[in-house]
């Protein structure tokens, strides 16, 4: 079995459904998923002064929140970020930043991982996150799977991100293309056919 965690953070749903979309094929491809948000870390007033945030906020509180447990259990790591500024959210970083530990260790090494995001505009920022949120990657030494253009779900009119699946929220809440949603599902299947490959060639390996 595939160890899947599929780490994000969202604050009016759109993230949310990239990863339940993402969680659900994975599972589909043979792997053991686990589904995290990360804790928010926004302060009550600001969150209540908006009412689809505040909404979001109590519609996700009973799924689990992301433990470095969970990093430490994967061999596929999928994390979502909405972008803020062309970077990956404060409350995805806070959580990254707790994984020095693990990664001291060794224990983030060859995970295969693989990031999306999604942004209020075309040209929000979407690339410039998802380049962003890898260089975490590359320090862990952990594995990039990235879709690129290895499946024609990424030739649809909504999509053709080679780095990672986005959306276009146009500043709506839970505001999803399905073409988007086609696009995360293929990158979590191609995640976790990369990562079982791999697992499968070491142990041969290992005989």
């Amino acid at each position: 079995m595939t160890n899947v965690a599929v780490i994000y953070y969202s604050s009016t749903g759109n993230v949310h459904q990239l990863a339940e979309a993402a969680a659900t094929a994975a599972e589909k491809a043979g792997g053991e998923v686990r589904l995290r948000r990360v804790a928010e870390i926004a302060p009550d007033s600001v969150i209540a002064a908006t009412p689809d945030w505040a909404k979001h906020v109590e519609q996700t509180k009973d799924i689990p929140v992301a433990a470095l447990e969970d990093i430490e259990w994967a061999d596929v790591v999928l994390i979502g970020t909405p972008t803020r500024f062309g970077l990956p959210a404060s409350q995805i970083k806070q959580f990254i930043d707790t994984t020095g530990g693990l990664w001291f260790q060794g224990k983030t090494v060859n995970k295969v991982c693989s990031s999306f995001t999604s942004t209020s505009s075309t040209h929000g920022g979407q690339e410039s996150t998802i380049l962003a949120l890898n260089n975490t990657f590359y320090h862990w030494g952990a594995i990039i799977v990235p879709p690129g253009f290895a499946d024609p779900v990424q030739f649809l009119p909504g999509n053709g991100n080679p780095y990672g699946a986005s959306s276009v929220s146009a500043n709506a809440a839970a505001n999803v293309n399905p073409e988007n949603l086609s696009a995360v599902e293929f990158q979590a299947r191609r995640a976790v056919e990369i990562a079982t490959a791999l697992k499968t060639g070491w142990a041969a390996a290992a005989v």
